[in-house]
Protein backbone atom coordinates (compact mmCIF):
# COMPACT_ATOMS: atom_id res chain seq x y z
CA UNK A 1 0.00 0.00 0.00
CA UNK A 2 1.29 3.66 -0.93
CA UNK A 3 -0.38 6.60 -0.46
CA UNK A 4 1.51 10.15 -0.95
CA UNK A 5 -0.68 13.94 -1.29
CA UNK A 6 0.76 17.35 -1.38
CA UNK A 7 -1.64 20.91 -1.01
CA UNK A 8 0.12 23.87 -1.92
CA UNK A 9 -2.75 26.04 -1.86
CA UNK A 10 -3.11 28.01 1.45
CA UNK A 11 -6.78 28.12 1.29
CA UNK A 12 -7.16 24.32 0.87
CA UNK A 13 -4.64 24.04 3.45
CA UNK A 14 -6.58 25.66 5.86
CA UNK A 15 -10.19 24.00 4.58
CA UNK A 16 -8.62 20.69 5.13
CA UNK A 17 -7.39 21.77 8.69
CA UNK A 18 -10.68 22.61 9.63
CA UNK A 19 -12.34 20.08 7.74
CA UNK A 20 -10.29 17.70 10.17
CA UNK A 21 -10.85 19.89 13.27
CA UNK A 22 -14.52 19.37 13.40
CA UNK A 23 -14.43 15.48 12.86
CA UNK A 24 -11.87 15.89 16.17
CA UNK A 25 -14.32 17.59 17.85
CA UNK A 26 -16.84 14.71 16.89
CA UNK A 27 -14.90 11.76 17.59
CA UNK A 28 -11.68 10.70 19.26
CA UNK A 29 -11.00 8.08 16.64
CA UNK A 30 -12.20 7.16 13.20
CA UNK A 31 -11.28 5.25 10.04
CA UNK A 32 -9.82 7.27 7.22
CA UNK A 33 -10.41 5.36 4.14
CA UNK A 34 -8.57 6.62 0.58
CA UNK A 35 -9.59 5.83 -2.66
CA UNK A 36 -8.48 7.06 -6.16
CA UNK A 37 -11.06 10.10 -5.91
CA UNK A 38 -11.58 10.98 -2.47
CA UNK A 39 -10.81 10.42 1.40
CA UNK A 40 -13.45 9.83 3.67
CA UNK A 41 -13.71 10.26 7.63
CA UNK A 42 -16.27 7.21 8.70
CA UNK A 43 -17.39 6.97 12.32
CA UNK A 44 -19.75 3.76 12.28
CA UNK A 45 -21.09 2.66 15.61
CA UNK A 46 -24.27 0.25 16.35
CA UNK A 47 -27.28 2.78 16.08
CA UNK A 48 -29.19 0.64 17.57
CA UNK A 49 -27.17 1.08 21.12
CA UNK A 50 -27.51 4.06 20.63
CA UNK A 51 -24.01 5.12 18.95
CA UNK A 52 -24.00 7.82 16.27
CA UNK A 53 -22.59 7.40 12.53
CA UNK A 54 -20.47 10.23 10.69
CA UNK A 55 -19.65 10.05 6.75
CA UNK A 56 -17.48 12.66 5.84
CA UNK A 57 -16.14 12.80 2.13
CA UNK A 58 -13.71 15.17 0.55
CA UNK A 59 -12.83 14.84 -3.19
CA UNK A 60 -9.37 14.85 -3.56
CA UNK A 61 -8.93 17.08 -6.78
CA UNK A 62 -9.74 19.87 -4.57
CA UNK A 63 -7.75 19.72 -1.79
CA UNK A 64 -4.49 17.96 -3.13
CA UNK A 65 -2.09 19.30 -6.06
CA UNK A 66 -0.46 16.54 -5.61
CA UNK A 67 -1.90 12.59 -4.65
CA UNK A 68 -0.66 9.40 -5.34
CA UNK A 69 -1.46 6.06 -3.95
CA UNK A 70 -2.18 2.31 -4.34
CA UNK A 71 -4.52 0.21 -2.52
CA UNK A 72 -4.05 -3.24 -0.96
CA UNK A 73 -4.59 -5.05 -4.41
CA UNK A 74 -5.92 -3.98 -7.78
CA UNK A 75 -8.97 -5.32 -7.18
CA UNK A 76 -9.53 -3.41 -4.05
CA UNK A 77 -7.52 -0.28 -4.75
CA UNK A 78 -8.53 1.54 -1.20
CA UNK A 79 -6.52 1.82 2.17
CA UNK A 80 -8.61 2.37 5.52
CA UNK A 81 -6.89 3.21 8.04
CA UNK A 82 -8.16 3.79 11.88
CA UNK A 83 -6.23 7.17 12.74
CA UNK A 84 -7.01 9.88 15.89
CA UNK A 85 -7.90 12.88 14.07
CA UNK A 86 -6.71 15.11 17.27
CA UNK A 87 -3.44 13.99 16.10
CA UNK A 88 -3.94 15.32 12.84
CA UNK A 89 -5.28 18.51 13.95
CA UNK A 90 -1.92 19.06 16.05
CA UNK A 91 0.35 18.17 13.38
CA UNK A 92 -1.34 20.73 11.34
CA UNK A 93 -1.11 23.80 13.67
CA UNK A 94 2.02 24.50 12.72
CA UNK A 95 1.04 24.53 8.82
CA UNK A 96 -0.65 28.19 9.30
CA UNK A 97 2.01 29.69 7.15
CA UNK A 98 2.88 27.13 5.28
CA UNK A 99 4.47 27.30 1.93
CA UNK A 100 2.88 23.33 1.30
CA UNK A 101 1.77 20.55 3.17
CA UNK A 102 2.56 16.77 2.42
CA UNK A 103 0.69 13.37 4.10
CA UNK A 104 2.23 10.44 3.50
CA UNK A 105 1.82 6.98 4.61
CA UNK A 106 4.65 5.52 6.00
CA UNK A 107 6.21 2.33 8.09
CA UNK A 108 8.53 3.71 11.01
CA UNK A 109 8.52 0.59 14.07
CA UNK A 110 4.52 0.89 13.04
CA UNK A 111 2.26 2.01 10.57
CA UNK A 112 2.26 6.13 10.69
CA UNK A 113 0.92 8.98 8.47
CA UNK A 114 3.64 11.66 8.16
CA UNK A 115 2.66 14.97 7.87
CA UNK A 116 5.44 17.04 6.24
CA UNK A 117 4.53 21.00 6.31
CA UNK A 118 6.83 23.64 4.91
CA UNK A 119 7.25 26.69 6.92
CA UNK A 120 8.53 30.02 5.31
CA UNK A 121 12.25 30.86 6.27
CA UNK A 122 14.09 33.72 5.69
CA UNK A 123 17.51 32.01 4.73
CA UNK A 124 18.06 29.71 2.31
CA UNK A 125 17.54 26.50 4.05
CA UNK A 126 14.58 24.88 4.61
CA UNK A 127 12.50 24.90 7.78
CA UNK A 128 10.83 21.40 7.57
CA UNK A 129 8.56 20.42 10.53
CA UNK A 130 7.80 16.43 10.34
CA UNK A 131 4.97 14.79 12.23
CA UNK A 132 4.44 10.68 12.64
CA UNK A 133 1.09 9.42 13.73
CA UNK A 134 0.72 6.19 14.62
CA UNK A 135 -2.38 4.45 12.59
CA UNK A 136 -3.71 0.80 12.68
CA UNK A 137 -4.36 -0.49 9.33
CA UNK A 138 -7.85 -1.61 8.98
CA UNK A 139 -7.53 -5.28 7.46
CA UNK A 140 -9.95 -6.07 4.23
CA UNK A 141 -12.56 -8.24 5.69
CA UNK A 142 -13.63 -5.75 8.23
CA UNK A 143 -14.07 -3.03 5.30
CA UNK A 144 -17.89 -3.76 4.81
CA UNK A 145 -18.14 -2.55 8.50
CA UNK A 146 -17.42 0.94 7.20
CA UNK A 147 -19.81 1.55 4.35
CA UNK A 148 -21.70 4.67 3.79
CA UNK A 149 -25.16 4.78 5.79
CA UNK A 150 -28.08 5.01 3.53
CA UNK A 151 -30.47 7.86 3.40
CA UNK A 152 -33.17 7.16 5.92
CA UNK A 153 -36.87 7.26 4.84
CA UNK A 154 -37.50 10.64 6.90
CA UNK A 155 -40.79 12.47 7.54
CA UNK A 156 -39.42 15.80 7.20
CA UNK A 157 -36.82 17.61 5.95
CA UNK A 158 -35.67 21.13 6.89
CA UNK A 159 -33.03 23.38 6.57
CA UNK A 160 -31.80 24.60 10.04
CA UNK A 161 -31.81 28.00 11.74
CA UNK A 162 -28.09 29.77 11.82
CA UNK A 163 -25.87 27.29 13.61
CA UNK A 164 -24.31 29.93 16.17
CA UNK A 165 -27.89 30.90 17.18
CA UNK A 166 -29.30 26.80 17.79
CA UNK A 167 -25.57 26.62 19.25
CA UNK A 168 -26.48 29.35 22.10
CA UNK A 169 -29.73 27.58 22.64
CA UNK A 170 -28.86 24.11 23.21
CA UNK A 171 -25.73 25.32 25.06
CA UNK A 172 -28.22 26.96 27.61
CA UNK A 173 -31.21 24.05 27.90
CA UNK A 174 -28.29 21.18 28.24
CA UNK A 175 -28.07 22.81 31.83
CA UNK A 176 -31.55 21.67 32.40
CA UNK A 177 -32.21 18.10 30.83
CA UNK A 178 -29.45 15.53 29.12
CA UNK A 179 -32.46 15.14 26.43
CA UNK A 180 -33.48 17.33 23.97
CA UNK A 181 -36.62 17.45 21.49
CA UNK A 182 -36.18 18.13 18.06
CA UNK A 183 -39.31 18.75 16.13
CA UNK A 184 -39.63 20.22 12.30
CA UNK A 185 -42.83 20.32 10.08
CA UNK A 186 -42.90 20.61 6.28
CA UNK A 187 -44.33 24.15 7.21
CA UNK A 188 -40.76 25.62 7.90
CA UNK A 189 -41.18 25.52 11.38
CA UNK A 190 -39.07 24.33 13.64
CA UNK A 191 -38.77 23.71 17.82
CA UNK A 192 -35.99 22.54 20.24
CA UNK A 193 -37.41 21.58 23.31
CA UNK A 194 -36.78 20.72 26.65
CA UNK A 195 -38.70 18.83 29.77
CA UNK A 196 -38.02 19.27 33.71
CA UNK A 197 -40.19 17.79 36.57
CA UNK A 198 -40.79 21.40 36.84
CA UNK A 199 -41.29 23.20 33.26
CA UNK A 200 -41.14 23.00 29.82
CA UNK A 201 -38.58 24.95 27.48
CA UNK A 202 -39.34 25.16 23.83
CA UNK A 203 -37.68 27.77 21.16
CA UNK A 204 -39.63 28.11 17.88
CA UNK A 205 -37.98 28.54 14.30
CA UNK A 206 -39.91 29.76 11.85
CA UNK A 207 -40.02 31.09 7.82
CA UNK A 208 -37.20 27.71 7.36
CA UNK A 209 -36.48 26.22 4.39
CA UNK A 210 -37.98 22.60 3.52
CA UNK A 211 -36.20 21.39 0.88
CA UNK A 212 -37.25 18.62 -1.72
CA UNK A 213 -35.25 15.23 -2.24
CA UNK A 214 -34.99 12.98 -6.07
CA UNK A 215 -34.77 9.34 -5.40
CA UNK A 216 -31.22 9.49 -5.46
CA UNK A 217 -31.19 11.73 -2.66
CA UNK A 218 -30.16 14.79 -4.76
CA UNK A 219 -31.78 18.24 -3.79
CA UNK A 220 -33.92 19.77 -5.78
CA UNK A 221 -35.83 22.82 -5.95
CA UNK A 222 -39.38 22.24 -6.77
CA UNK A 223 -41.80 22.49 -3.88
CA UNK A 224 -42.59 19.47 -1.91
CA UNK A 225 -45.39 16.89 -2.20
CA UNK A 226 -46.05 15.11 1.12
CA UNK A 227 -48.93 13.06 2.05
CA UNK A 228 -48.09 14.39 6.15
CA UNK A 229 -50.29 17.10 7.14
CA UNK A 230 -47.81 20.21 5.95
CA UNK A 231 -48.34 21.94 10.03
CA UNK A 232 -47.70 18.34 11.29
CA UNK A 233 -44.33 17.76 13.39
CA UNK A 234 -42.22 14.62 13.19
CA UNK A 235 -40.31 14.61 16.38
CA UNK A 236 -36.37 12.46 17.39
CA UNK A 237 -35.33 12.95 21.44
CA UNK A 238 -31.90 12.40 21.14
CA UNK A 239 -29.06 12.90 23.87
CA UNK A 240 -28.32 16.92 24.47
CA UNK A 241 -24.92 16.66 24.48
CA UNK A 242 -24.17 14.89 21.53
CA UNK A 243 -26.34 17.53 19.62
CA UNK A 244 -24.51 20.36 21.52
CA UNK A 245 -21.30 18.53 20.58
CA UNK A 246 -22.11 18.51 16.79
CA UNK A 247 -23.91 22.19 16.99
CA UNK A 248 -20.03 23.33 18.65
CA UNK A 249 -17.85 21.49 16.38
CA UNK A 250 -18.73 23.23 13.21
CA UNK A 251 -15.33 24.34 11.91
CA UNK A 252 -16.26 24.52 7.91
CA UNK A 253 -18.59 26.50 7.11
CA UNK A 254 -21.23 24.72 5.27
CA UNK A 255 -23.09 26.19 2.55
CA UNK A 256 -26.23 24.65 4.64
CA UNK A 257 -27.31 22.52 7.20
CA UNK A 258 -30.36 19.95 6.09
CA UNK A 259 -31.46 17.87 9.07
CA UNK A 260 -34.13 15.19 8.70
CA UNK A 261 -36.55 14.17 11.19
CA UNK A 262 -37.43 10.83 11.27
CA UNK A 263 -39.89 10.18 13.62
CA UNK A 264 -39.26 9.11 17.01
CA UNK A 265 -36.31 7.39 15.60
CA UNK A 266 -33.11 9.40 14.40
CA UNK A 267 -32.03 12.94 13.53
CA UNK A 268 -29.89 13.16 10.13
CA UNK A 269 -27.88 16.05 9.64
CA UNK A 270 -27.22 17.07 6.31
CA UNK A 271 -24.34 19.65 5.95
CA UNK A 272 -23.23 20.99 2.47
CA UNK A 273 -20.50 22.72 1.27
CA UNK A 274 -18.84 23.01 -2.26
CA UNK A 275 -16.40 20.50 -1.59
CA UNK A 276 -17.21 18.85 1.21
CA UNK A 277 -20.18 17.03 2.46
CA UNK A 278 -21.06 15.77 6.04
CA UNK A 279 -23.66 13.61 7.57
CA UNK A 280 -24.33 12.92 10.95
CA UNK A 281 -26.30 10.20 11.97
CA UNK A 282 -27.91 10.72 15.32
CA UNK A 283 -30.52 8.00 17.14
CA UNK A 284 -32.99 8.89 19.29
CA UNK A 285 -32.88 7.69 23.34
CA UNK A 286 -35.52 5.98 24.73
CA UNK A 287 -37.35 7.41 27.98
Amino acid sequence: MKFRGKIVDTNCIHHFSNVVNTISKLVKTCIMRITEDKVFFILSERVNDGGAQIWCELPQSHFFDEFAMEGVSAESNEIYLEVAPDLLVRSLRTAHSAKWVKVKLTKKNFPCLTIEVDLPSGSVHQRLVIHDIPVSVVARKHWPDFTEPEMPRFDVSIAMPQMRLLKNVVDKMKNLSNYVSLSANNSGEMKVSVETDMASISTHFQNLFNPSWNKDNTQTQAPMSQDRDPQEFATSRVDIRRFAQFLNSQQVNPDRVICNVVHHRMLHFFLLHDDVSLQYFLPVVSR
